[in-house]
């Protein structure tokens, strides 16, 4: 019985992850500029954009972020972190709007309350 139920635990949530995943919809792209690439190539080989474009933060937030990274591992060419930092900073800063992903048709489209 328990390696039953065993099985089930891991399958279960394994399955339902890959019916999910196939509705999901597409990561964003980075918005235009000097350092889209250099951006993309160093944040997401770990993840996708949307914890990107999700992000409303300082410079001094952003700079710190692109520092512990880059000691977790993301690739940034030293001459181009200032300029990494000021990309991030200018497209996903605190002032501006929040960002809202794309919903797939037919899906719930209530925001939960703040």
């Amino acid at each position: 019985m328990f390696k039953h139920s065993f099985v089930w635990t891991l399958l279960v949530p394994l399955s339902m992850g890959s019916v999910l995943g196939a509705q999901s919809a597409p990561a964003p792209e980075l918005p235009a500029g000097s350092m889209r690439a250099q951006a993309a190539t160093a944040c997401t080989e770990c993840h996708d954009t949307r914890i990107i474009v999700q992000q409303r933060l300082s410079s001094a937030a952003w700079t710190k972020e692109v520092d512990k990274m880059t000691k977790w591992g993301a690739v940034v060419d030293p001459q181009d972190r200032d300029a990494l930092i000021s990309y991030l900073s200018t497209h996903f800063s605190v002032d501006k709007p929040e960002y809202v992903a794309d919903r797939l048709p037919g899906a719930n489209r209530t925001r939960p309350k703040k």
